[in-house]
């Protein structure tokens, strides 16, 4: 009786839990009046039209740069749960999310407009679906690229609701990416041929890569390459396309990177014409399948025309001494050079290279009939080399390899007998899990719907941990480990 209406306590605060959690500080509610005694609670909003403050919480003031910074520092997971803090923090996370990968599903046509609409910067799109569900069909892909206007790099995976040739088949057109576009890549299509609109209309498309999709490709490269001439790298792994695809591919005078692993019609015809037109090429991978159809004849075109060359990857390739020699005089920025499954690879070619490639820093044998006699021709030559791989090279000893660390001591030297690995060597960037797939098999009718736009939105944070699984495999194989190894080197290079 007679005593002022009590307030609540302020809780404790513990200055090491203040430093775990610097997030919105919430002021304790003020003394409550009798008349507010039964009155109803506010409505309770997941997201709010501001963030409480007091007088420590600077966040509030943050401008939006700032937060956008640290939005950016963020897995996927944490960036969704803090778009939900509020109105603002929301708008933020959207309007600053570079990067979008999307489960693309039949439902996600009714939700396309909403999410471009709140991630409106995105520049890196990924679009897949799993073998068990109906993707998104031609509509599907119009209406996207009808509204990512900001879009650079798209890659396309196993969309299995494409149509392709039929009367009704609405070709997938550029829309407003027509000229911000600049990668595409394509992965396990049975008809991503109905994507020729889409990479003939990108007039700014730079690198074009095409995975393991089934068809005829020769006459669309044909008809891309004559309306495309800018792009710098192309890649083609596990298609249908022969020497008239790839002289087609000679029409790209700037071309830098060229990849062609597993096409086996393709022969020394076909890289002749690209070598002699394509002259500012820096990388070339080359996975012959040992169809023995590119050999000395194409890599003496290349020693020739491209002066440039930088790295040089051969898988099932056998060349000689002739065109290696010729290679090592005449490309005087070579640095990087793979040679895996090579048959005419011994002692003798091992010599030559130390010889004559001077510039050369890092250098991968992987299953050729060398032995410690190459090992030694190795310590004698390359001066700036810095690591060598060897492996399955049932000639090279320990003691070799041993030999070879001890008269060069600041050389890497990593000696791998393969006895107990039996994998293939990969050739390709990819996973271990996509280098072992052949064509995608057919697709099959959806089991179920469900989905909409929150589960269209892929964790990228679960995919990054999925994908760093499948990164513990890849790593045990060779090439793959030499290649992320090199652009790692070539990056830091650039930078210092």
């Amino acid at each position: 009786m007679g005593q002022a209406p009590s307030t609540p306590a302020a809780a404790p605060v513990h200055p090491s839990k203040s430093k775990l959690k610097p997030t919105v500080l919430i002021s304790p509610p003020p003394p409550m009046h009798d008349d507010q005694a039964n009155s109803p609670p506010p409505p309770h909003n997941l997201i709010t039209d501001r963030v409480v403050s007091s007088d420590d919480d600077h966040i509030s003031t943050l401008p939006d740069e700032c937060l956008a910074c640290v939005f950016q520092s963020l897995c996927s997971g944490d960036r969704k749960r803090c778009s939900l803090v509020c109105r603002r923090w929301h708008r933020v996370e959207g309007q600053s999310r570079h990067r979008l990968s999307l489960h693309a599903h039949s439902d996600l046509l009714s939700a396309v407009p909403y999410l471009f609409a709140r991630f409106d910067a995105v520049t890196k799109l990924a679009l897949k679906c799993d073998r068990k569900s109906s993707s998104i069909g031609d509509d599907g892909m119009n209406a996207v690229l009808d509204n990512c206007s900001s879009l650079e790099e798209l890659s396309v995976k196993r969309l299995y609701g494409l149509t392709d040739g039929e009367p009704a088949a609405e070709p997938v057109r550029p829309g407003v990416t027509a000229t911000s576009l600049k990668t595409i890549c394509l992965k396990e299509l049975y008809n991503g041929q109905c994507f020729g609109p889409l990479i003939i209309g990108s007039k700014n498309l730079r690198t074009l890569k095409i995975f393991r999709c089934s068809g005829d490709w020769d006459t669309l490269l044909e008809l891309i390459t004559s309306r495309v001439t800018g792009m710098v790298e192309i890649h083609l792994e596990r298609l249908h396309v022969s020497d008239t695809g790839i002289m087609a591919i000679s029409n790209c005078m700037y071309l830098e990177i060229l990849n062609l692993v597993k096409t086996p019609e393709c022969t020394n015809l076909g890289l002749k014409a690209v070598a002699e037109n394509c002259k500012l090429l820096r990388k070339i991978h080359i996975d012959g399948c040992k169809t023995n159809r590119i050999g000395d004849d194409g890599l003496i075109a290349v020693a020739k025309h491209c002066p440039n060359l930088q790295e040089l990857v051969l898988i099932g390739v056998n060349p000689t001494r002739l065109s290696l020699e010729l290679i090592a005089a005449n490309c005087r920025n070579l640095e990087r050079l793979a040679l895996c499954g090579s048959e005419t690879v011994g002692d003798v070619e091992i010599s030559c290279i130390a010889a004559k490639c001077i510039t050369l820093k890092k250098l991968c044998i992987k299953s050729c009939p060398v032995s410690n006699h190459g090992m030694e021709a190795l310590a004698r030559g390359c001066p700036n080399l810095v690591k060598v791989k060897v492996k399955k090279c049932r000639g090279v000893t320990c003691e070799g390899a041993d030999w070879l660390r001890t008269s060069r001591g600041s050389l890497a030297v990593n000696l791998d007998t393969g006895e107990n690995d039996h994998q293939d060597a990969s050739a390709s960037d990819s996973n271990a899990h996509e280098n072992g797939l052949e064509m995608p098999p057919p697709p099959v009718a959806a089991q179920g719907g469900g989905g909409g736009a929150n589960a269209a939105l892929s964790g990228a944070g679960r995919s990054m941990s999925f994908k760093a699984r499948l990164g513990l495999t890849a790593g045990r194989n060779l090439v793959v480990c030499t290649f992320r190894r090199w652009s790692s080197f070539t990056s830091s290079s650039r930078h210092n």
